[in-house]
């Protein structure tokens, strides 16, 4: 599967924005892959999120492959797209 989100502010709306999405990606078997300014990471490896550097405004591309991927996608980008 495949989806373009605008990620939101999470600095703001999350404690620890980097963890809890490797955590959120974590909960799936699939595989979740983020794309965005020519950068593609693992969103289950801590330092290629961090890495990554996802900030409010910026456009990612998610892709997730394997047995539970339509619930990880939803999972990723209700965490990126958050608002309160």
């Amino acid at each position: 599967m495949k989806r373009t989100i605008c990620v939101s502010d999470i600095e703001s709306n999350y404690k620890n924005p980097v963890a809890e999405l490797v955590e959120e990606a974590c909960r799936y078997t699939s595989h979740i892959g983020l794309e965005s300014g020519g950068k593609n990471i693992n969103a289950k490896s801590l330092m290629g999120v961090m890495a990554f550097g996802l900030k409010k405004g910026m456009e990612v591309h998610i892709f997730t492959e394997g047995d539970d991927s339509e619930s990880a996608m939803e999972g990723i980008a209700d965490f990126l797209s958050y608002s309160a």
